[in-house]
């Protein structure tokens, strides 16, 4: 990743750089990452720290170390352990060895999903989730193949089953001005909820830009511009199309 406000412009990291996957186009320091094998000596000669190796791999018993560490806040809280990412449910292997370590030492867990994994990846994570927490970005078809690359069939049908069985699950609904805030989304959406059963729980949550920053430094297009954030007002009218349906709905969350 590339910090571009710490960059002093010295050219360190494409000298160094064996693969010279490193270039300056149009005044831009630019990293090839499809030939990048991720050697760190570019971050190695960057003194002024504007180049950093993000992440690392952790084995279960580290992740567990820091996981521990907040036993007494769990335990005072109510709370527990929530896996996030990413889609944790595509590292399914890796989950599940979490989950069970969590569920030995009598940890709530919670797993945070956009749905998009096969049926078969929620069934064996069952046993072991306590909460869901169910990202839900729009309704129509066409739309979300647009927007997320992905159409949403199987994230609606993987929504149902697990409607059906009797763990908990929290719809998250980012509201994204001008792209899933309009009156029929929030209709469908509002209707389609209160179709799986009266256990749900619907959280609105506002559209902020804090990612975007991020793609800069790891040379990617954030694609949503300048959209902006959401006001009470939006959030308010977005939130009246659950009410509606008598569906417990937070903003936030």
């Amino acid at each position: 990743m590339l910090l571009g406000n710490r960059c002093v412009d010295c050219g360190a990291c494409a000298i160094s750089c064996p693969e010279g996957a490193i270039q300056k186009v149009g005044g831009h320091w630019v990293t090839d990452r499809s030939i990048c094998k991720r050697c760190g000596k570019c971050v190695a000669v960057c003194y002024a720290d504007g180049r950093q190796i993000v992440g690392r791999e952790y084995t279960l018993e580290e992740v567990m170390q820091t996981v521990d560490s907040d036993q007494a806040f769990y335990l005072e809280s109510g709370g527990g352990v929530t896996f996030s990412g990413g889609e944790p449910l595509s590292h399914l292997d890796q989950l599940l060895d979490l989950l069970q370590a969590c569920k030995a030492r009598g940890y709530h867990t919670a797993v945070d999903t956009c749905g998009q994994v096969p049926w078969t990846s929620f069934e064996a994570s069952l046993p072991l989730v306590d909460l869901y927490l169910y990202d839900l970005k729009m309704m129509d078809p066409t739309k979300h193949k647009h927007y997320t690359g992905a159409s949403n069939h199987l994230i609606l049908e993987n929504l149902k089953k697990l409607c059906q069985t009797d763990k908990e699950v929290w719809i998250r609904i980012p509201i994204i001005p001008g792209i899933n805030d309009d009156a029929q989304n929030l209709s469908e959406s509002a209707e389609f909820i209160a179709g799986l059963g009266n256990k749900i729980r619907v959280f609105l949550l506002p559209y902020h830009d804090v990612a975007a920053t991020k793609y800069v430094n790891v040379g990617a297009r954030y694609t949503l511009g300048s959209i902006p954030k959401p006001d009470k007002a939006v959030m308010e009218a977005a939130a009246s199309f659950f009410t509606q349906l008598a569906l417990p709905v937070q903003q936030g969350g």
